[in-house]
């Protein structure tokens, strides 16, 4: 068959609230059913495709009859490696009967935050997609404790996309878009078509606001209209397009790919940012913060040089040298984030300095900049 398009690499995330009944947290197999029919028909078009699947917790809590979700971490953690072994399963049959192979990724920030794991893992998902595999991933709940989580899939889904440099980003949920108010309490509630970049930070803003959806979905998922932002966020700034949509409907994602226009639909700017980069910005896990004078963030985010003690007000955090940091305006709004040549406490004692007295002031030779341009990218 012609292609209608070229060939396109999508991710596309499926929420818990979209695979499971929300009383019971028993799966919709035909929900499943039909999102395998759409990603076998996006494969045979000759797009590339990779799953991010939610619903190992939930589905291990429907096949132990729990009625709510766990709060304790090792409890969830168990649950979890009932879930996604049953989940996976119910995968592999659905994808089998059409002949198309898949694999199983199970991923923790950890496997981003290192730089060789970070390639190994792109190489990874190279590979397969190389293979004609559909990857299905999920975050490795079994073994992620608190401070190597991505907290919700809707963030793992955008660090997916950017890492192995997507061309779309479907986040299916259980709406069919994003509204300026809850659809189902405001029935004056307006529907958002498109969003720019530049928007969605006060977009983001006012939907808390209004909606108070920071505090997630179903009681089987852990996501929110607010994280589907914040992906929307990452991949937008990593170059990917954004689309929210239903997850009844998958088969709306070719329909999207050419031309039609269903869902919220967000901008991509522009693929200006290198592999590294995008590891600093998004692989990465910032471990303290810089707060910078105005001079300081004119210097790094509009002109793209380093940064210099001089134009350092302020540290927040405890951190060594060649870990990751946020750089924040005077009102503490992250900036950009970068690599620091230097530990916090020896930050601490140059802030504010000239570059030639850092030598007098730490006792040794160090780096001229706090971070280099080159380990540095603005955000």
């Amino acid at each position: 068959m012609q292609l209608q398009i070229p060939p396109m690499i999508v991710v596309i995330k499926i929420g818990t609230s979209s695979l499971s009944h929300p009383e019971s947290g028993y799966l919709q197999l035909a929900t499943i059913a039909k999102l395998v029919e759409a990603i076998v028909h996006l494969r045979r078009e000759g797009h590339s495709v990779v799953l991010v699947s939610s619903g190992a917790v939930g589905i291990g809590c429907g096949r132990l009859g729990l009625k709510q979700r766990p709060r304790k971490i090792s409890k969830k953690q168990a649950i979890a490696a009932v879930g996604q072994g049953r989940l996976i399963r119910i995968y592999d049959d659905f994808f089998g009967s059409l002949q198309q192979p898949v694999a199983q990724v199970l991923l923790t920030r950890g496997n981003l935050i290192q730089r060789q794991h970070y390639m190994n893992v792109h190489a990874t998902f190279h590979e397969l997609l190389e293979l004609g595999v559909v990857p299905i991933v999920n975050e490795n709940d079994t073994v992620a404790v608190d401070e190597l989580k991505f907290g919700d899939n809707d963030t793992l889904s955008a660090l997916v996309a950017s890492l192995i440099e997507a061309d779309w980003l479907f986040l299916l949920t259980d709406v069919d878009r994003l509204y300026s108010d809850d659809p189902r309490q405001n029935p004056d509630a307006q529907p958002i078509e498109f969003v720019e970049h530049e928007q969605l930070q006060e977009l983001r803003q006012t939907i808390c606001e209004k909606q108070a959806l920071g505090t997630g979905g179903t009681q089987w998922g852990t996501g929110g209209m607010t994280t589907k932002l914040d992906a929307a966020r990452i991949a937008s700034a990593a170059g990917v397009k954004t689309v929210i949509t239903r997850g009844d409907f998958p088969e709306r994602i070719a329909a999207i790919l050419n031309g039609e226009k269903f869902g919220t639909q967000f901008a991509a700017q522009p693929k200006t940012v290198n592999a590294r980069k995008r590891w600093i910005a998004y692989g990465m896990v910032p471990l303290g913060k810089l707060f910078l004078d105005d001079g300081a963030v004119n210097a790094v985010v509009n002109k793209g040089r380093s940064l210099l003690p001089a134009g350092i007000t302020q540290v927040e955090g405890k951190f060594e040298a060649n870990e990751s940091v946020s750089l924040c305006d005077r009102d503490g709004k992250e900036v950009a984030r970068g690599i620091s040549n230097y530990s916090s406490s020896d930050i601490v004692r140059i802030l504010g300095s000239q570059s030639e007295d850092i030598p007098k002031l730490l006792g040794f030779d160090g780096e001229e900049t706090v971070i280099h341009r080159d380990n540095l990218v603005s955000l």
